[in-house]
């Protein structure tokens, strides 16, 4: 697979160019079983090849009972498969107040993230980055960067990461420390002037973009639609899987399969072709549960465009409008912190 490099004090760990998403194998009533996941895990790891590392991200809230279950998921396989602890990259969100059901970087409640985070994790895998999973609009980002560098002088982790923040609040914290990564959503679905900003100062900064949702939450596989969603699947409070605007964004998703088609590749590779071609330190953050979409996914890192490929790419985005807001009007309130 291609590679790129980390950023600030993790720029010299080589990595995948695409990494594995973790959310969705447990953030659902019934999680991925144990042998079906790590089948695609393993072969995550093995395609990023033996010179670099293949990035797992995680979150200490990626499940529904218990909240930590995509934790204990990475313990169980790093207890079962040791010899793949060294080629992962570990990355982990938290800083979530579950009494109040957002952001608090308060010194207290980081401390409590990390130790809970690294307590499930316990000696199968250490956690390599650590990011507050979106920005506490009550504390300002120096002080949430200052207590981070503390810890890891602590020895609870290697390296700090921001999720959903703004080009603006990534200037800052890295006057204080040294950002490794910044997690930004980054797909044909969602390509918004304060991504482009935040990929730009990125690049400048020599920090690392892992894109999550590079598939827009599954539709842009052509795949997923309201039918083959289960019941609480929380996808179906976002603004664009809801019908209207799903019927709407589906003209937009056929432009997009007829050019797959003729490329060559499926949807699903042409959407996560197109995020890594946004900079060589943009790395996709796909999710896939099983094998077989393991290798559709990442063999996407091998897919190239020509110029006039991308021109015609970006005159179906500049011509097309989406419908609908990333997520429900409440999350809405804590994007691009």
């Amino acid at each position: 697979m291609k590679t790129a490099n980390l950023g600030g004090t993790a720029s010299n760990v080589l990595v995948g160019k695409i990494g594995h998403g973790l959310m969705m194998a447990t953030w659902k009533p019934i999680p991925v079983p144990d042998e079906q996941i790590f089948e695609a895990m393993k072969t995550a790891v093995e395609t990023a090849g033996p010179d670099a590392k293949m990035i797992f991200n995680s979150a200490e809230f990626y499940g529904i009972n218990p909240p930590t279950a995509n934790l204990s998921l990475i313990n169980r396989f790093f207890t079962k498969y040791p010899e793949y602890a060294d080629r992962v990259f570990l990355s982990v969100k938290g800083g979530i107040n579950f009494q109040k059901r957002g952001p608090d970087s308060s010194e207290a409640n980081l401390r409590l993230s990390v130790d809970n985070i690294n307590k499930h994790l316990g000696s199968a895998k250490r956690m390599d980055l650590f990011e507050c999973a979106r920005v506490d609009p009550d504390i300002p980002i120096e002080e949430t960067i200052a207590v981070l560098a503390q810890l890891i002088k602590e020895g609870k982790f290697d390296h700090i990461g921001l999720s959903e923040c703004s080009a603006a609040t990534l200037r800052r914290a890295h006057k204080v420390h040294p950002i490794a990564a910044v997690e930004i959503e980054v797909s044909l679905w969602s390509y918004e002037e304060e991504t482009k900003k935040v990929i730009a100062a990125a690049e400048e900064l020599g920090v690392a973009v892992i894109a999550y949702s590079p598939l827009g939450n599954g539709i842009l596989t052509g795949k997923v639609g309201l039918d083959s969603l289960d019941k609480d699947d929380h996808r179906r409070h976002f603004d664009r899987f809801q019908e209207e605007n799903l019927k709407h964004n589906q003209k937009i998703l056929d432009a997009l399969t007829n050019f797959a088609q003729r490329k060559g590749v499926t949807t699903a590779q042409l959407a996560l072709a197109w995020v890594s071609s946004r900079g060589p330190h943009v790395i996709p953050l796909p999710g896939f549960s099983n094998v077989v979409r393991a290798n559709e996914n990442l063999q996407a890192a091998d897919v190239e465009f020509t110029a006039e490929e991308l021109g015609e790419l970006d005159e179906l985005l500049r011509s097309a409008e989406v419908k609908g807001g990333r997520y429900s009007s409440k999350m809405n309130a804590y994007l691009w912190g």
